[in-house]
Parts: C-alpha cells; sequence; structure tokens
C-alpha cells in the first residue's frame, strides 16, 4: 500500500521534487536551480530541455534519499511557475525556441494594442506582458516558419505544466483550468478556450492543449498516477487550506502573490487586482480567487546577490540588513519588469531614490526587504477595497519567508500579524494535497485543514505614526518610478 503522495514543484529558478506522508509532513526533498537566460534588457528565458532533466534527476534524488520505490507513492501532483510559455515539435518532442518567462517584457508593443476591456471581461485579466497570449503571438511572429508549422498541426504550446506532463506521460497534450486562466486565451464563463480570444491572438487552436480540472487524470509516470497540475499560486492557496470564501495567503518567491478565496462567483476588480480560477476538482464548479501579482520579490535579493555583488547568499540579506536600525530613507522600487498589480504599468523602471553619500549596502538591502513588503500592502489595501474584507492575519510561504526580519517588516507595514505554517513550502504541499484527494489518498478538505499547523506568528511593532512615514514615502517613490520615462534620456 502507497504510504506517500509526491510533488513536482517547477517554479521560476528551480525544480524540486518533494514527498509527503498522510499528516502532510515533508519525508524528501531534492531541487536543481536552472540558468536564467537573459539575452537583453526585459528579455528573461529557461532551456525547456533543461528543466525537464532537472525534473527527471530530482524525482530519482528525492526517492533514493527517502529509500523509496515509485510503488510507494499513491499519485504525483505537478505545480508550476505560470505565465511562462514554449512551443514544441508534436513528433520529435523539441522545443523550437527557449521558454519565454512570465517576466519577460518583449511583447509591450503587442499589449498596448489590445482592447483592455474587451479582453478583461473574457479573462478576467488586464491586458500585460506577463500573460502567456502574446508571448505565443511573439513566437509565432519571428520564429522562421513557425506559424505555418503551427497551421499545419506540427507544433504544441503549453505552460510549464503541459511540458512536464507531455514528457512525464509520453505525449499527452493537456493542461488545468488554473493554468489556462493565465493565458489570456481561456473564458472565465466557459472555462475553455475562446475562439475570438484565438482569433485576435492568431494562435490556431491546434496548438493548444485540453483543459482539465485541477485534481483529474493526466496519466501515468512509472505506474504512479500523475493526479493533479495546478498553478503554483493556486496550489498554495490549497496548501494553506484556504477553502473558505475570504480566506488569503501570501507567497513570497521571484514574485510576491496574494490570493483571496472568492467562492464559486468570479469577482471583478476595480483596483488592479486579477480575477482567475483557484481551483477546480473533478467535475465540481470552479473555485475563483482574486490575486494581486507582485513581479519582483525575492528577485530583488537575487538581483543585489548577482548583478551588484553586494550578498554572497541570498540567506545574508537578512544578517546584513539588520546590522542597521532602518532605511535612513533609502526606497527601493524593484520594478525591473514594470509594476504590476495594482498599478500594471510596464513602462515603469526600477529605481532606487533617497541616496547619499552615508548610505551602504546594508542600507539598500533593508529597502529591498521593505519593498517587498510595500508592494504586499498596496496589494492589501485593493483586495480590501474590491472584497470588503479586511485581513486580520496575513498567512505566508515561500522561501522568502525564512527571512524573519523581512518577515517581521510585513507586519509592521501591514500593522497586522504575519503567520508562518509549519510547512512553509506550501506550493508543493497545495499539488500534493491536490492530488493526494483525486485518488482517494485524503478523504476531504477537512483532512487537510487537520494538517495545517502554525510555526510562527510575527506581530506588529511599529506606532501608527511610523508607518504612515513609511507608506508616504514609499508612494513617492512609486510616483517617481512612474514617471520615469526611458525614451527621453
Amino acid at each position: 500500500m502507497a504510504h506517500f503522495v509526491g510533488a513536482i514543484d517547477q517554479g521560476t529558478t528551480s525544480t524540486r521534487f518533494m514527498i509527503f506522508d498522510r499528516a502532510g509532513r515533508e519525508i524528501a526533498r531534492s531541487q536543481l536551480e536552472h540558468r536564467q537566460i537573459l539575452p537583453a534588457a526585459g528579455l528573461v528565458e529557461h532551456d525547456a530541455t533543461e528543466i525537464w532533466e532537472n525534473t527527471l534527476k530530482t524525482i530519482d534524488a528525492a526517492l533514493t534519499g527517502a529509500g523509496l520505490e515509485p510503488a510507494d507513492l499513491a499519485a504525483i501532483g505537478i505545480t508550476n511557475q505560470r505565465e511562462s510559455v514554449l512551443v514544441w515539435d508534436r513528433e520529435t518532442g523539441e522545443p523550437v525556441h527557449n521558454v519565454i518567462v512570465w517576466q519577460d517584457t518583449r511583447t509591450n508593443d503587442l499589449v498596448a494594442r489590445l482592447d483592455a476591456a474587451f479582453v478583461r471581461d473574457r479573462t478576467g485579466l488586464p491586458p500585460a506582458t506577463y500573460f502567456s497570449a502574446t508571448k505565443i503571438q511573439w513566437l509565432l511572429e519571428n520564429v522562421p516558419g513557425l506559424r505555418e508549422r503551427a497551421s499545419r498541426g506540427e507544433v504544441l504550446f503549453g505552460t510549464m505544466d503541459s511540458w512536464l506532463i507531455w514528457n512525464l506521460t509520453g505525449g499527452s497534450h493537456l493542461t488545468d483550468v488554473t493554468n489556462a486562466s493565465r493565458t489570456m486565451l481561456m473564458s472565465l464563463e466557459t472555462l475553455d478556450w475562446d475562439p475570438e480570444l484565438l482569433e485576435l491572438f492568431g494562435i490556431p487552436r491546434a496548438m493548444l492543449p485540453e483543459i482539465r480540472s485541477s485534481a483529474d487524470s493526466y496519466g501515468t509516470f512509472s505506474g504512479v498516477p500523475i493526479a493533479a497540475a495546478i498553478g503554483d499560486q493556486q496550489a498554495a492557496l490549497f496548501g494553506q487550506t484556504c477553502f473558505a470564501p475570504g480566506e488569503a495567503k501570501c507567497t513570497y518567491g521571484t514574485g510576491g502573490f496574494l490570493l483571496m478565496n472568492t467562492g464559486t462567483t468570479p469577482v471583478r476588480s476595480s483596483h488592479g487586482l486579477i480575477t482567475t480560477v483557484g481551483y477546480r476538482f473533478g467535475s465540481d464548479a470552479p473555485v475563483f480567487a482574486l490575486e494581486g501579482s507582485i513581479a519582483v520579490a525575492g528577485a530583488a535579493i537575487q538581483w543585489l546577490r548577482d548583478q551588484l555583488g553586494v550578498l554572497g547568499s541570498a540567506s545574508e540579506s537578512e544578517t546584513l540588513a539588520a546590522s542597521v536600525e532602518d532605511s535612513e530613507g533609502v526606497c527601493f522600487v524593484p520594478a525591473f519588469s514594470g509594476l504590476f498589480a495594482p498599478y500594471w504599468r510596464p513602462d515603469a523602471r526600477a529605481a532606487i531614490v533617497g541616496l547619499s553619500r552615508y548610505h551602504t549596502a546594508a542600507h539598500i538591502t533593508r529597502a529591498a526587504l521593505e519593498a517587498i513588503c510595500y508592494q504586499t500592502r498596496d496589494v492589501v489595501e485593493a483586495m480590501a477595497q474590491d472584497s470588503g474584507t479586511t485581513l486580520d492575519c496575513l498567512q505566508v510561504d515561500g522561501g522568502v519567508t525564512g527571512n524573519a526580519l523581512c518577515m517581521q517588516l510585513q507586519a509592521d507595514i501591514l500593522g497586522v500579524p504575519v503567520s508562518r505554517p509549519a510547512v512553509a513550502e506550501t506550493t508543493a504541499l497545495g499539488a500534493a494535497y491536490a492530488a493526494g484527494l483525486a485518488v482517494g489518498f485524503w478523504k476531504s478538505v477537512d483532512d487537510l485543514r487537520d494538517n495545517w499547523h502554525e510555526d510562527r506568528r510575527w506581530q506588529p511593532s511599529w506606532s501608527p505614526e511610523r508607518r504612515e512615514q513609511g507608506i508616504t514615502r514609499w508612494k513617492a517613490a512609486i510616483d517617481r518610478t512612474l514617471g520615469w520615462n526611458v525614451g527621453t534620456l
């Protein structure tokens, strides 16, 4: 009898395989980073073959490390970086181009020509380079001969879940409703590809995968059912057991993503948020969510490490930032890919403002941590306006939550407690939960709620006056980035 469930977590910077027991405890994990390919400013790519090979390596390493065989797994769930796209040959399985990553901004001109009201009405999404449709359009227009091959049905499109499912199962071309809802091609009403949107972007229907529920049959790998596919942020919503309307979580990874369960009726945003599918199980009604997406969270720390060289490792950011009392007036707006929610300004550029000769790398690093938290506050404020619900506590997860100073700053800047669960990597856990429910490993969501335990809670310590001063300074810095016009330089 199988006593465990596995999860493939294919993220923006790495791929991991994790194994969980019935109590939701981590039994084993293996993780490998992949290259960030940066051909030019604003362009971000990945090697799809490298990601697939890393996936196989992590599965093998986690099973071997735990002394397990594939037969010990009841099911495997897949969760993935959303919106990133690739196209591959139907016969050979070879990618025709690198993965174009969700952070990539090469399609600015294509996005600018879209009818924003029409796209948002059909999809719940504001037109943005973030989403998949214009990336596919760019590939069709810029890879020689690709449009002709697409029209002949010779190539396939997929987000990263589809790419992994294709390879794991030996050729099943599938996706789930959460990933499809992020492409700017799926109707929120029908939960299927929208013919008018396909025509708008010039994308042949034959390229697209079949859309299935998040917990469903996707085939098998080494005899193990692949029983779930779900976008990473929706997986974290599930892993945090946010099953009731009004429950919310924030995941801090490369970017930052705050999702609130809104029930079986989609809530349209008027304050810069996204209406998206939260999850769907079998033939049940889909559960929707409001989402605030932040392009750069942990990636700001990676930038300090990799581009500026002021950190030897990301973990050093906490010690360095804690060496100063505050940022001494420095504000860092990390708009490397423009600003996402609630601004949706792809033309915004990153800026560090308020510098003097007195300031050091420690002040800039602390400002980077504060930027993660202020961006989150912007989204929390917009979500309260859209939903009428004020958060009493923010449930958090993801790699950045390992930085205790950052989480304390988050509580201070929000003015509400911040709670981290015992299993901080709830993205993988959510995928495992979905797969386990699909095959009966867990009987109901009540079993999953029983598994949730708090690891640590941070209480706000700032005075209202200090909080207001910080917010005012942050908004002034945002105004500067929105007013910056690279074309005038």
